[in-house]
């Protein structure tokens, strides 16, 4: 059976790579370089809602208009936060009550039964079990003139451009009538053992390196300042802002001094991490308050490195020079720009093509930056905390989908692992609530554990992982996807099944689910349209998946498919879902995720009727509250429905479409004003996720191309009809 299965795989690849190689030999011409570079972020005035972040995808620094972290007050305060983070850095106080899960447990009528679901929240072990483990900032690090922080009107001229394809922010100003010029960039160090917290493999410290020059520093007035935050204030759910008082609850010590380095031993209650500042050129560094230390050059330039670990001491070492790690840093990301699929619209006469190709750009660059690593983003990414860092498993899709359509495997395959290591704890979760199988949970730290709250009721998640495995098996060609996440797809579906109940001859899903659009009574909401086509994709790829293995179908999975409840209509039109079908008759059921659409654009559920899904797509953008609480993955999602209807400038148009919260800011981030979110991931994600399966032709009729609009003109590279979305 296995080598039947290498073959299929094998002949799948063959098949992907003479279908790439026959794309890349007719669009080999695109320079991806100049389509980069042209979309190289520049400011000449300090924009507070653009701050440039340079990172590896597990650890991010996000700077200022010098370069650094300086004004971090008003950046918090008018735009988008100043902050240096690694996803491997957590933090969990002591807890003195031993909460347990149980605690925040309410019973709920669910499944036939009485089960309990932990949606106490209001309780003392529901706060402190939502809140804990939180993401722990690190080193916030700025400049000093004359021992004072510097302040904005003290800036003269002002230059700073990010170059993307090479992951360098270079920043120019002046300062007291004398020029300062900062080099900013971050990478990885080479790996090193050790291990980071909750079983993260720990390959290495980041680094940010940066060079000053300026005769500010030769004559002594210009510093370099450090300082450590204690943590984030707990009692603000969505960007907090950094604690940097509060000395006695947290510790820095020297563990080790050279006259070109010093390295500080970082402690936060039980969290450990060390932080090696290193230099190049002749320079002091002293301690000038608790967590916090000054870095004086005597000289008119120095490189510096600062290098963070998941350890509680960090080794000693010497400063590499800043052209050697920004030529690390630069390898690493031409690499990246090289790899996977491109799209160039510069021959477009369209001003939305130039819109859309900056977009494209900059939401590559930043989920480069901000969300490779083994522990899965939060939906700020590296920029900023939001639900206390842990990751939204209903976000999977928006965060995990485009490394596939754009054919960049890695960043998938850390994701779809995480779910895989942690298949013990959601099977624990499924039998505490009688399911077979293993049981998802929506928001979760690293060591997958549920957070109280409404989140038990989301059940939007649970598909999620098959979608994105499958989508991966199939684009890659790879057999080892089928091989490696098989027991995570049976898994998955078995829970799958066994949420569904019997409901008069059919399959339903019923209460208590807080469904996608999340503003509808949890105890009355039943059967919603999203997830009855994301429930059947589930277990339609999951019965494919044991076939294809050569293993017996579980009767109840196909016996549940096939009575599985139809999609609710009303008045010709889809609805958000059968029990409260009022989505176009009371303007409060639209708001938020007009997720009725999402069956056909997203999903391609062939019960959908076309002629019932225009209609629905015409009276969402006519009726929809787009100005209210909306999301940035909106606007993806309706467009995918749009464009397989066949309305492709509609499409194009959603997708740069200027709007509250689809609005692409100088840096490519997207503020969600509705949800107090500064920056928001999934957003970045999802555009990606829309552009390639359109410029892939997937909506395209065959023989047709992908795009025929009026003044659009495109070539892509690498792309290709992904399948990735229903059954073949």
């Amino acid at each position: 059976m296995m080598a039947w299965i290498r073959g299929l795989g094998l002949a799948c690849m063959a098949m992907a790579v003479l279908v790439a190689c026959a794309s890349a030999s007719a669009d080999a011409t695109i320079d991806r370089q100049a389509v980069v570079e042209r979309h190289a972020p520049t400011l000449d005035a300090i924009d507070w809602t653009a701050p440039m972040t340079v990172g590896n995808g597990r650890f991010a620094f996000t700077a200022g208009i010098t370069g650094l972290q300086d004004f971090a007050d008003h950046y918090f305060e008018h735009g988008i936060p100043l902050e240096t983070k690694a996803r491997w850095a957590w933090h969990t106080p002591q807890d003195e009550q031993h909460h347990v899960l149980g605690a925040a447990m309410e019973t709920w009528d669910a499944y036939g039964r009485e089960v309990p679901f932990p949606t106490d929240d209001r309780s003392t072990a529901g706060q402190w079990l939502r809140r804990n483990p939180h993401d722990l900032p690190l080193v916030r690090i700025s400049l000093a003139l004359d021992g004072e922080p510097l302040e904005p009107d003290q800036l003269g001229t002002v230059q700073q451009r990010l170059d993307p394809w090479r992951g360098r922010l270079s920043s120019r100003f002046e300062l007291d009538g004398e020029m300062v010029n900062i080099e900013t960039t971050a990478t990885q160090g080479p790996p090193q053992a050790g291990a980071g917290t909750s079983g993260q493999p720990y390959t290495g410290a980041d680094i940010i390196a940066f060079r000053v020059s300026s005769a500010l520093l030769g004559n002594g007035r210009l510093a370099i300042a450090f300082t450590f935050p204690r943590g984030y204030d707990l009692d603000i759910k969505n960007t907090p802002d950094v604690i940097l008082d509060d000395d006695d609850a947290h510790h820095t010590r020297v563990s080790w001094q050279h006259d070109q380095g010093v390295g500080l031993a970082r402690q936060v209650d039980d969290a450990l991490h060390g932080t090696a500042i290193l230099w190049q050129g002749e320079a002091d560094f002293e301690t000038t308050a608790a967590h916090r230390g000054r870095l004086r050059a005597r000289g008119t330039a120095i490189d510096v490195q600062v290098a963070l670990q998941p350890d509680d001491a960090p080794s000693m070492a010497e400063a590499g020079s800043f052209d050697e790690l920004a030529e690390r840093a630069a390898d690493s990301w031409r690499a990246f720009w090289q790899s996977g699929a491109a799209i160039d619209l510069g021959g477009s006469t369209d001003p939305r093509a130039a819109e859309l190709e900056r977009r494209l750009v900059l939401s590559q660059y930043l989920l480069a930056a901000q969300s490779r690593a083994a522990v899965p983003a939060q939906e700020t990414g590296l920029t900023s905390s939001s639900w206390y860092g842990k990751h939204h498993t209903e976000m999977a899709w928006w965060h995990s989908a485009h490394w596939i359509l754009w054919h960049r495997y890695d960043p998938a395959r850390q994701h779809l692992d995480w779910f895989r290591d942690h298949i013990d704890v959601a099977r624990a979760t499924a039998r505490q609530r009688g399911l077979d199988g293993a049981r998802w949970s929506k928001m979760v730290g690293p060591e997958g554990r549920e957070s109280p709250g409404g989140n038990p009721l989301i059940i939007w998640n649970q598909p999620q992982p098959i979608h994105l495995a499958d989508m991966l098996w199939r684009a890659s060609g790879d057999p080892a996807v089928l091989e490696r996440y098989a027991v995570m797809v049976d898994d998955t579906a078995a829970a799958l099944a066994s949420m569904l109940v019997d409901d008069n001859g059919r399959w339903s899903l019923g209460p208590p689910i807080w469904i996608a659009q999340e503003i509808h009574d949890p105890a009355s909401s039943a059967n919603p349209a999203f997830e009855l086509a994301y429930w059947r994709l589930g277990l339609d790829t999951a019965i494919r998946w044991r076939q294809v293995r050569g293993l017996p179908v579980p009767p109840q999975w196909r016996e549940r498919l096939d009575a599985l409840a139809a999609l609710p209509t009303k008045d010709g039109r889809y609805v958000a879902m059968e029990s409260i079908p009022d989505t176009f008759d009371n303007i409060e059921a639209r708001q938020d995720h007009p997720t009725m659409l999402a069956p056909w654009g997203l999903l391609a559920d062939d019960r959908v009727d076309p002629a019932l899904m225009q209609a629905t797509l015409d009276a969402v953008l006519a009726e929809w509250d787009f100005e209210g609480k909306i999301w940035g993955w909106d606007y993806p999602m309706i467009a995918m429905t749009a464009a397989r209807l066949g309305h492709t400038e509609l499409a194009l148009d959603l997708l740069v479409r200027d709007a509250p919260h689809n609005r692409y800011l100088a840096n490519g981030h997207v503020p969600q004003p509705g949800a107090a979110l500064p920056v928001y991931l999934p957003a970045n994600g999802a555009l990606l996720s829309a552009a390639a399966r359109i410029f892939s032709g997937e909506f395209a009729e065959p023989g047709q191309a992908a795009v025929n609009v009026a003044g659009w003109s495109y070539r892509s590279e690498g792309l290709r009809r992904p399948w990735a979305t229903g059954s073949d």
